[in-house]
């Protein structure tokens, strides 16, 4: 694998192992709470971010509208250690597709359906931003609804 992409899947390690921790402290009577009206439930939360990996994957090599749909409608996770085992096949999933790509395939830029274009490569550092950014909403929602620090480490 290139080493680009091997720094970059060690900081999707990092932050997968801090969801996983978060997920731990959690009963699973609070994956149906929804801290704020309209908006996702822990458990539909969680959902989305077991998906990222995997969806997002499918993203960076031109999935359409429609296949992205079926994906979506595909997933349906009600325990936690559903969402766990998803999270980690998800995150193996697309650490396969990566470790496949040749230095040309990586750099090659691919079009979402939503016409937004980068390299698979940047579609990689995307994943990375997209994993984080929910993670610190489920972060969030410990601190500031449960008021419970999770004692984790966020950063390395």
């Amino acid at each position: 694998m290139n080493m680009y992409c091997q720094s970059a899947f060690h900081q999707l390690e990092v932050v997968i192992a801090s969801i996983s921790e978060m997920v731990g402290q959690l009963n699973e009577e609070d994956l149906s709470f929804r801290p704020t009206e309209g908006k996702r439930s822990i458990r539909e939360l969680l959902e989305h971010i077991a998906s990222i990996p995997l969806a997002d994957g499918h993203i960076a090599n031109e999935a359409t509208q429609e296949e992205m749909e079926t994906f979506y409608a595909s997933i349906s996770l009600n325990t936690k250690d559903e969402i766990l085992e998803t999270l980690f096949d998800h995150f193996s999933q697309l650490k396969i597709q990566f470790e496949n790509y040749t230095e040309d395939q990586l750099f090659t830029e691919t079009t979402s359906w939503w016409g937004v274009t980068y390299t698979r490569f940047g579609w990689l550092l995307q994943i990375i931003a997209h994993m984080y950014h929910h993670r610190g909403q489920l972060h969030a929602v410990l601190v500031h609804v449960y008021d419970k620090d999770p004692e984790i480490m966020l950063f390395e």
